[in-house]
């Protein structure tokens, strides 16, 4: 049976907590649609060509990771916000978006399941957002991974070819992830005695940063780094109210 679209919003701000992180954007229930909801469509970032596509599947509600509203919201409403609205309108579709509390959380998270899918024994929260971690220190047994096989491990996990700079140890013990656009916390990482820095995309001062700091800096992708945690909580909420998830992947090499 189809499941209300309450319920479901009230189950993920449970799940993930939105009101604990001080965002950039709103998270929670973004556009309003139908209130009874049988399929539910997941992807990384709200555009219109995921909403067509997700449509197309026979959603009614759309999870992504990036929403369409950001910071105070929009002062004005341009062509390409009109067309996103007016698609999810004409189709009926709800939109619901969660940002940070979706990378930082421990089973869920982007960022966990990234550091779980390496193989890591434990995971420690690091990366402070304010009051609050966001990433995690990803910790491998014995004496850790050999840093090729670390390489290899995240190219066969996000489908794409990684920015290296490999300017670390032979043998990583400790990895610092922070999802997406983390290439801030790099300091933070060697800090705490990371040998590797997996985040999305990388910026223009940390291919010194690592080399000063003899630690490797990885880019794996701000889409390809941020898949993991929506579609994990698109399945949860299949199982939770025995809905059909569907993830409309829209790769994008950045």
């Amino acid at each position: 049976m189809p499941a209300h679209l309450d319920d479901i919003i009230a189950e993920l701000d449970r799940l993930l907590e939105p009101t604990r992180y001080a965002d950039y954007c709103p998270n929670g229930l973004q556009v309003p649609g139908r209130g009874e909801i049988g399929t539910v469509a997941t992807g990384v970032s709200a555009h219109l060509e995921l909403f067509r596509e997700a449509g197309a599947a026979g959603a009614e509600l759309i999870l992504v990771h990036h929403g369409i509203f950001w910071g105070s919201g929009p002062m004005v409403l341009d062509a390409a916000l009109k067309a996103r609205l007016k698609e999810l309108f004409d189709a009926n579709i709800s939109l619901a978006a969660y940002h940070l509390p979706l990378d930082a959380h421990p089973t869920l998270g982007n960022n966990a399941l990234l550091g779980r899918a390496l193989g890591a024994e434990s995971l420690e929260p690091f990366a402070m957002h304010r009051d609050r971690t966001i990433g995690f220190l990803a910790d491998f047994p014995g004496a850790g991974l050999e840093a090729r096989e670390l390489f290899g491990r995240i190219r066969e996990l996000t489908g794409r070819e990684p920015l290296v700079f490999d300017a670390g140890p032979e043998h990583v013990r400790r990895l610092g992830i922070v999802s997406g656009a983390g290439a801030d916390y790099l300091g933070e990482a060697v800090a705490a005695g990371a040998d590797a820095f997996l985040t999305g995309e990388p910026a223009e001062r940390v291919m010194a940063q690592a080399r000063e700091a003899h630690t490797h800096f990885v880019a794996a992708g701000h889409y390809a780094t941020e898949t993991l945690g929506v579609r994990g909580l698109g399945d949860h909420l299949a199982e939770r109210f025995g809905l059909r998830h569907v993830f409309i992947d829209v790769p994008n090499p950045i």
